[in-house]
């Protein structure tokens, strides 16, 4: 094989695990700040809709963010919707409408925060095999070399070979954050669906206790369970 040939691809091979490092590391601080700021927002939202009178009031909160905040939306919109609608989206029964409704919302979250995950997840499975590439094509033209050398000691063969290897290594430590970020975030989405499914079904009790309505019922005072989010 031509040996510019394999210089190319060697070159080839380093310059997109530079990429793929500067790609997680982006991915790695804008999830970050993503996963750090939504649990700020739902915390404070949260606290808001809890500390409220009666739902109608939650349902009204001034600077409302989060994941909460728009799952509180889906559900007013599904308890203000008419009853005698015509059309598909709204022939189910209030109940029916409104666990749809929070469904629906919780699933467009979750896509929400899997934004960018398949790529650090590709990035930590195929870096290590595109170092070892780099690293194939790095012996053969440092095989090349030893053999216009016409010398195979160990001060002619260390220096081309261990500066093939460093491909394989420069894939490992692209590997290793990717990895490492993607169960990370993944552990973080998981609680995050998880409170959010937790809300949703004191969402739903409570409003099974106003008759799915938007007006307050005062017949009965009991507090619903959840009071915060992690």
């Amino acid at each position: 094989m031509n040996t510019a040939y394999s210089v190319l691809i060697t070159q080839s091979s380093m310059a997109l695990l530079v990429i793929f490092s500067l790609v997680t590391w982006a991915l790695l601080l804008g999830k970050t700040f993503q996963h750090w700021r939504l649990a700020q927002q739902n915390r404070r939202y949260a606290t808001q809709f809890w500390a409220a009178r009666d739902l109608k009031n939650a349902l009204h909160l001034p600077n409302s963010e989060g994941s909460l905040a728009r799952l509180t939306d889906a559900g007013a919109q599904a308890l203000a919707a008419p009853h005698d609608s015509p059309d598909l989206g709204h022939s189910w029964n209030r109940q029916d409408l409104l666990e749809r409704s929070l469904r629906q919302q919780i699933h467009k979250e979750r896509r929400r925060l899997e934004s960018g995950m398949i790529l650090l997840a590709s990035i930590g499975s195929t870096a290590p095999f595109i170092g070892l590439f780099g690293t194939v094509f790095g012996i053969i033209h440092a095989l090349s070399a030893i053999s216009q050398a016409k010398s195979a000691s160990i001060a002619v063969v260390a220096g081309p070979i261990g500066e093939a290897l460093v491909a394989t290594g420069v894939g490992i430590a692209v590997a290793v954050p990717a990895v490492l970020a993607y169960n990370f975030f993944g552990r973080r989405l998981k609680l995050v669906i998880a409170d959010l499914e937790e809300f949703a079904v004191d969402f739903l009790n409570l409003s099974q206790r106003n008759a799915f309505r938007l007006q307050p019922d005062h017949r009965d005072k009991t507090a619903p369970s959840l009071k915060g989010v992690s």
